[in-house]
């Protein structure tokens, strides 16, 4: 607040969120943690946030208390119902549509784990409701600004802007730009997008619509989910074919790193470990390294190297990295926990692991949230192998509970883990080991490098300290996004925590395509028809055309 603003002045920034997935509701990764625990931590800043997601059945059932907002007829040809209710960080909107959303299990996937075909449609209701709901369809609330995520919500901006009349500043938040929402150019009309939308400098690419695409080209601020994934995703190699929209736009985008619920994730209070420990007690810790080789079948052995994994088990997480190298590790005095679902293939190499060294090696082939939080508190070392990793959250989980984080030096990795080379460990500071490049030999080295740093009780011990000492909250990555947004928005808000982190870059004014130069033509706000959707498999491209 300046000197000269009265306080009556000043009032909350009101958000409106905009994403597939919001812990505890609906989760399928890290997008879900950080849309779900991102707005508490705003709420000190004096911002409220207001979130709307798609009513999957999870979604509807967990809202018991909810009240019916509004309905509209005709969101592209679907009739919605927007039922609100309240989470622990304020109020969420369902986008109920039975249709799109009444399905069982994964969000996007069906029960043959390929993508639902129609979800081109299902997102673009999603954008579309949002879109209506930020031009002040709602009585009595208007966003004064939209935080938008991923792919899902990437025609949020585009919506916005094709619109008549005034709208609010969007910020996109880039989670993983792998995943583009690419669609045939034959869905513009389906989507409610004009057919001059489809350019080069607009929402084509290679010939398709890329919900990506359209956020990059269109929000007014540009987010990625730590500093180093901002900068690898503006190269050809990490830009999956929008590295020259990136670049473009390098004075819009920021790079804030994710956080985590120390609610969730304290290791004293979570239901989930088995011997409650005080955050940095490593002695306590050691009792649930027993209990979890009990659990699973392994010897009891302390001086074995216990190792674990919980993530998505995909080529881009370096899970069939890990299927390959476990035979050559069990050769040594190792042991190693997965946890996680992902590729056929790749769980296929893990049963068979399991099959063939039942003494050193278990697998839990299913997602599980209790084992993801046990396996921390449990494991002397946690492999995250990422081929790229825009900012990870496994490795502030492992930090927090203990366990010493073996990762790539990609992404966010690199900006959170200290590597225990001799400067750092002579000096006290390391937190965790970093390898590069993403290879089999490279994961090995950096493996076998834990199990020498492992014999030296007291270097490891102060690793794990400095781990459980790392800040791995929101506190001051939610200071980032509350300037961030005041900046944007030009909104002076109740409060703004001292002691932040260094601030996001101010974006350019010419770069940032502020709200009051549109470069495009107008679209009625209703516009929509009943239509079907085929998905279309994104494949990364490394050429230079965007």
């Amino acid at each position: 607040m300046t000197q000269n603003t009265p306080a009556s002045a000043v009032r909350e920034l009101q958000l409106l969120s905009v994403a597939a997935e919001i812990y505890p509701l609906i989760k399928t990764g890290g997008l879900g943690d950080v849309v779900g625990s991102l707005p508490a931590a705003l709420e000190p800043h004096g911002i409220s946030t207001r979130t709307i997601v798609p009513g999957y059945p999870a979604v509807l059932h967990a809202l018991c208390n909810r009240k019916e907002t509004i309905r509209i007829d005709n969101v592209l040809g679907y009739s919605v119902v927007l039922w609100e209710g309240r989470t622990d960080g304020g109020t969420l909107y369902a986008v109920d549509v039975p249709d799109l959303y009444n399905r069982p299990g994964n969000p996007y996937l069906s029960p043959d784990g390929h993508p639902w075909s129609d979800n081109g449609i299902r997102y673009a209701v999603l954008c579309r409701t949002a879109a209506l709901i930020a031009s002040g369809l709602i009585p009595d609330w208007k966003p004064d600004a939209v935080l938008s995520h991923d792919w899902h919500a990437g025609l949020v901006p585009a919506y916005l802007r094709y619109m008549e009349g005034p709208t609010p500043p969007v910020a996109h938040v880039v989670h993983n730009l792998a995943f583009q929402g690419l669609f045939p150019r034959e869905m513009l009309h389906a989507f409610g997008l004009p057919e001059w939308s489809f350019t080069f400098d607009q929402l084509e690419y290679y010939g398709q619509i890329s919900f990506m695409k359209a956020a990059l080209q269109f929000s007014d601020r540009l987010i990625s989910v730590s500093p180093t994934y901002a900068e690898e995703i503006q190269t050809p190699e990490e830009g999956m074919g929008l590295d020259t929209v990136l670049r473009a736009r390098s004075n819009a985008l920021t790079g804030i790193l994710n956080g985590v619920d120390l609610r969730e994730w304290n290791p004293m209070t979570d239901p989930s470990v088995f011997f409650p420990y005080a955050v940095g007690d490593i002695i306590a810790r050691r009792a649930n390294k027993r209990v979890f080789q009990a659990e699973f079948g392994l010897p009891q052995k302390s001086d074995a190297l216990l190792l674990g994994m919980v993530s998505r088990l995909t080529t881009q997480k370096g899970a069939d990295l890990l299927a390959k190298l476990a035979p050559r590790l069990f050769q040594e005095n190792i042991q190693l926990a997965v946890v996680g679902v992902g590729d056929e293939g790749i769980m296929q190499g893990f049963a068979t692991l399991r099959s063939r060294y039942p003494q050193n090696f278990v697998c839990h082939l299913r997602y599980s949230e209790t084992l993801g939080h046990r396996l921390h508190s449990a494991v002397d070392a946690s492999l995250i192998p990422s081929r790229f990793e825009p900012c990870g959250l496994t490795q502030f989980h492992a930090l927090r509970y203990g366990s010493i984080p073996i990762a790539a030096r990609v992404g966010g990795l690199s900006d959170t883990i200290i590597d225990a080379n001799s400067a750092a460990v002579s000096e006290g500071v390391a937190n965790g080991i970093l390898f590069s490049p993403t290879t089999e030999d490279m994961l090995y080295l950096a493996i076998r490098r834990a199990q020498a740093l492992f014999r030296q009780k007291a270097v490891w011990a102060r690793m794990q300290r400095n781990g459980a000492l790392h800040d791995v909250s929101w506190n001051g990555k939610a200071a980032q996004y509350a300037r961030l947004l005041q900046d944007m928005t030009g909104h002076e808000t109740v409060m703004t925590e001292p002691g932040s982190d260094i601030a996001p870059r101010r974006a350019d004014p010419a770069s940032a395509r502020p709200r009051l130069s549109r470069q495009v033509a107008r679209m009625p706000r209703t516009a929509g028809d009943t239509a079907t959707s085929s998905l279309v498999p994104f494949t990364p491209r490394t050429g230079t055309r965007s």
